[in-house]
């Protein structure tokens, strides 16, 4: 979901100036904490719009634009709607209300708040996920369509499958769950990804998702070959919702390894549905389906109702993916 940072070739003072506007037009005021930290334009380049979903630039990516530079660039012609700003015990707006298609941001419902335990939980309950660069505000989202993947919908291609019986075959390959939570969100925001200029995974939201891993609602999924961790992704989960939110490889197909885990694991578990998010050519070649917003949070929430399962993979789940992969 990024495109290359885009060079302008105005002065550092036109492109603090205009980007000042934009946030002023965004949110129909003077908030100095958009528009009073010089520190937000220190570059000469455009921030970069973050991924909320597998953002390893192989084997999930897009072209979506940075925030800023779509505000920017339809603020030309028209001030895009006005923006509520969250204050930390302020209720999130009803999902209805975020921007539409038409918008500088399809799917924006809202900005400010904080990324407390209880603020995340209430966000993903109903339907919504924080997704903002460095130096810009907490800014949330609630996507219409959503995209999802149906664990039973998983499209196994032949090659995928020639890798991952290598995996289960080989001594030294194992998957497991929540052994190194932090290791795998901080690869996650390290890792260099090719058309990228950052990323959209800030200590804050490492510190954040790392509290909710603690409190048992945040999970890793980990390829791990010969001792060493060389994949994995981390995902939300209440209940039996499951929301993926990023991967990373170190190897060859290790993130897909990662995620081929994660399905077989929720097949196991009786999981339908894994939140996409946002809708990408490679989640589409994988089976998954947009599907309106309103039917996924009817499932999504009943899914929250179910009890949560234990959090741990055993090798039999592979057959969950084909039946010859069979544990040695």
């Amino acid at each position: 979901m990024h495109c290359a940072p885009k060079n302008f070739n105005k002065s550092m003072t036109q492109e603090r100036i205009n980007t000042t506007q934009a946030w002023k037009r965004l949110f129909n005021t003077d908030w100095p904490g958009v528009c009073g930290e010089p520190h937000l334009f220190n570059s000469p380049r455009m921030p970069q719009s973050p991924l909320p979903l597998w953002p390893d630039r192989g084997p999930f990516g897009s072209d979506k634009k940075t925030l800023y530079h779509a505000i920017k660039m339809r603020s030309i012609s028209k001030s895009p709607p006005a923006l509520p700003y969250l204050e930390p015990h302020d209720p999130f707006p009803d999902v209805s209300a975020a921007w539409g298609p038409e918008s500088p941001a399809p799917g924006l419902l809202a900005a400010g708040a904080d990324l407390s335990l209880e603020r995340l939980v209430d966000a993903y309950s109903h339907g919504i996920f924080p997704w903002f660069s460095p130096g810009e505000p907490i800014l949330w989202w609630s996507t219409e369509p959503r995209m999802v993947l149906h664990t039973e919908h998983l499209k196994l291609q032949r090659s995928m499958l020639k890798t991952l019986k290598r995996f289960t075959r080989q001594s030294g390959c194992e998957i497991k769950f929540d052994t190194h939570f932090e290791g795998v969100i901080s690869a996650c925001a390290g890792v260099s990804r090719a058309r990228q200029g950052g990323t959209w995974i800030t200590p804050e939201m490492v510190q954040a998702y790392t509290r909710l891993h603690q409190a048992g609602l945040a999970h890793s999924v980990e390829t791990w070959v010969q001792g060493e961790l060389v994949g994995g992704l981390y995902c939300v989960a209440l209940g039996r919702a499951v929301f993926g939110e990023s991967m990373f490889s170190l190897a060859s197909d290790a993130s897909k390894i990662a995620l081929f885990a994660l399905v077989a694991f929720c097949r196991d578990q009786g999981i339908e549905l894994i939140d996409c998010q946002q809708q990408t050519p490679h989640l589409e070649s994988l089976g998954a389906q947009p599907m309106a917003r309103q039917d996924f949070l009817v499932k999504a929430q009943h899914a929250m109702r179910l009890g949560s399962p234990s959090w741990d993979f055993k090798p039999i789940y592979w057959q969950k993916i084909h039946p010859s992969l069979s544990p040695t």
